[in-house]
């Protein structure tokens, strides 16, 4: 009996590239996350959201979405958090996060910035983790008494990763034009 094989030939586009480069850059803030020692766990500064924004704002949702779950993928590979209770807390903030930026980008660019699109994430973020918390970790309200304590920490890291991020997105600005947007095909 003689078996067919077939091969594949899978086409790498500079988008592919592109979305590479960003999600090492977000895994690599990601590790050095990791690395910061906290007061209380859960309470990070997010590096990886300035990758995330700065690429919402330059190439799009679809883009940021890529990026964002490879970063929790690889960063949970590499942190050994892989399906670790930290894993789906990450997974279910993130995700929160893409969703309301994902509505959010609609809101009008003259009033809702990078500082704006950060603090909406890092809030959108922290709620996701908590009510995964709630409904999974800790089946008790009492784990809402920390919501105070992380939203301040949402304020502070999101308007300075919203900072951080505009900042880099003027610089871009002034040196080249963000690449084309890929066009949908029918």
């Amino acid at each position: 009996m003689t078996r067919s094989v077939t091969e594949t030939e899978l086409t790498v586009t500079a988008e592919d590239h592109r979305v590479a480069w960003l999600a090492t850059a977000a895994v690599g803030l990601s590790l050095v996350d990791a690395a910061i020692p906290t007061p209380l766990p859960g309470i990070k500064p997010g590096l990886a959201n300035i990758v995330t924004l700065v690429v919402l704002l330059r190439y799009g949702w679809g883009t940021a979405v890529w990026v964002s779950i490879l970063r929790v993928l690889a960063g949970s590979l590499l942190l050994g958090h892989f399906l670790a209770p930290g894993f789906f807390l990450s997974l279910t903030g993130t995700t929160a996060s893409l969703l309301t930026l994902g509505l959010a980008r609609h809101l009008p660019a003259r009033w809702f910035g990078p500082v704006s699109l950060s603090l909406f994430a890092a809030f959108a973020h922290i709620g996701g983790q908590l009510l995964l918390a709630r409904a999974w970790l800790i089946p008790h309200d009492g784990v809402f008494l920390l919501a105070p304590l992380f939203a301040a920490a949402a304020l502070v890291f999101g308007t300075l990763n919203g900072l951080i991020a505009a900042k880099l997105l003027a610089e871009a600005a002034t040196e080249d034009p963000p690449c084309p947007q890929p066009s949908a095909s029918p």
